[in-house]
C-alpha cells in the first residue's frame, strides 16, 4: 500500500490511499489519519489494503493525487529518532576533522532524538534566516513503527515495522560545532524535517526491502544536477530492526514512531570515500560529505552550503524508474 496525508486544513491532514502509479487517491474516513491508522494497526490495515487494491484494479475512481497537496505522511510524530547506520559517513566527518572514529561506533549506533511536533511538506520551502548557519539537506531512509515494548530485540523489532518512507534531515552545519561542544545534543542546529509525499507499506516494496534495509539508489539532486545517487542497501552497519532495539533498550517506543537510518553513505570501491557523480561515482547525500571529501583530498572545502532559491529533490526509483515515493522537492526560501 502507498499512504499520504493529503492538506485539508487540520495540522494532521486526510489520509488516503494513493494508486502505484502515483496517480490516483482515495480517502478513508474510518482512518481519518495516519496516525489513527497506526493507532489500530491490526483493524486499520485490512481496510487500507482493500480499498488499495480495488483503486489499483480500477474499481475505485478516486481523486487525481499531486503531491503538492501533501503533508509529510505524519504531520508531527509522537517520537522522531535518527540514528547514523551508515559509519562511512561519519567516518569522514570526524576524519576531515583529524579525529579518530572510537570502535565503539562500529558496534553501538549513534542516535539523536529531534523535533517531531512540526514536521515540513514534502513541498515546503526550507527556511533558512541566515545564511552563515550553513543549510545543509540530508538525504535519507525512515521507517515508521507501531508499538514497540520495553527491551525489545532487533529480530522483534523486525516485525513492528509497518511503513517505509524518505527524509531529508535538515542540518544547520555552522551551528553544530557550538552546540555539540557543550556536551548535550543537537537542538537549535535540527530545524524541522520533511518527508516524503508517500509512505509504503514493506510489501510494496518486492525484493527492494529485505525485511531489514531497504535497497536502491537514493537520488538527490542541487539546482537539477545530480548530487548523489548512495544505494541504501550498501554501507549500511546498522539496520532498521538494530536500530529500534537500540532506541527501545529503556523506554517503550508508541505507534507512529519514526526511526531514521542517517545520511546514506557509500564508500568508493577502493574502501575510500568515493567520488562525485560527475566522475561515474555515487556521490553524496549531503553537502557536508562532499566538503569533507575535498577537505581530505585538496585541502579545503569548496562546495558551498545552501542558499536561498536553491532547489533540492530527494526520490527514489524502481527498477522501471518510477517513482516508489514521490519527490521531496524544496526550494530554500529566507
Amino acid at each position: 500500500m502507498k499512504l499520504a496525508s493529503l492538506k485539508n486544513g487540520r495540522r494532521d491532514g486526510a489520509l488516503h490511499v494513493v494508486d502505484g502509479t502515483l496517480g490516483r487517491a482515495v480517502p478513508v474516513p474510518r482512518f481519518p489519519t495516519l496516525q489513527a491508522a497506526l493507532d489500530d494497526w491490526a483493524r486499520a490495515e485490512p481496510v487500507l489494503s482493500d480499498i488499495s487494491a480495488k483503486l489499483n484494479a480500477g474499481q475505485s475512481p478516486g481523486i487525481a493525487f499531486d503531491p503538492r497537496d501533501c503533508l509529510s505522511p505524519l504531520p508531527r510524530a509522537y517520537q522522531w529518532a535518527d540514528g547514523s547506520a551508515y559509519v562511512n559517513h561519519v567516518a569522514l566527518v570526524r576524519k576531515a576533522r583529524g579525529a579518530e572514529l572510537p570502535a565503539s561506533f562500529w558496534t553501538d549506533p549513534l542516535m539523536y532524538q529531534g523535533g517531531s511536533d512540526s514536521f515540513l511538506a514534502p513541498h515546503d520551502p526550507i527556511p533558512l534566516k541566515d545564511p552563515e548557519w550553513g543549510c545543509d539537506f540530508e538525504a535519507e531512509i525512515a521507517v515508521v513503527t507501531d508499538d514497540v515494548a520495553l527491551g525489545t530485540d532487533a529480530a522483534t523489532a523486525a516485525t513492528r515495522i509497518r511503513l517505509v518512507m524518505l527524509v531529508n534531515d535538515i542540518s544547520l552545519r555552522g551551528l553544530i560545532p557550538d552546540e555539540l561542544a557543550k556536551g548535550f545534543g543537537f537542538f537549535q542546529s535540527k530545524p524541522a524535517s520533511s518527508f516524503s509525499p508517500i509512505a509504503v507499506t514493506p510489501d510494496e516494496l518486492g525484493t527492494a526491502w529485505n525485511g531489514c534495509k531497504l535497497s536502491g539508489a537514493l537520488r538527490t539532486s542541487l539546482n537539477d544536477e545530480l548530487f548523489g545517487c548512495p544505494d541504501a542497501g550498501i554501507d549500511m552497519t546498522f539496520d532498521f530492526p538494530t536500530l529500534i532495539a537500540h532506541a527501545a533498550k529503556t523506554r517503550a517506543l508508541g505507534a507512529g514512531t519514526i526511526v531514521g537510518s542517517g545520511t546514506v553513505s557509500n564508500r568508493g570501491p577502493d574502501g575510500g570515500p568515493g567520488t562525485w557523480t560527475a566522475q561515474g561515482g555515487r556521490g553524496y547525500s549531503c553537502i557536508a560529505e562532499r566538503r569533507m571529501v575535498e577537505q581530505i583530498t585538496g585541502g579545503q572545502a569548496v562546495t558551498a552550503f545552501l542558499k536561498k532559491g536553491d532547489r533540492v529533490r530527494i526520490e527514489m526509483l524502481d527498477e522501471k524508474g518510477a517513482s516508489i515515493f514521490g519527490a521531496i522537492e524544496q526550494v530554500v526560501g529566507g
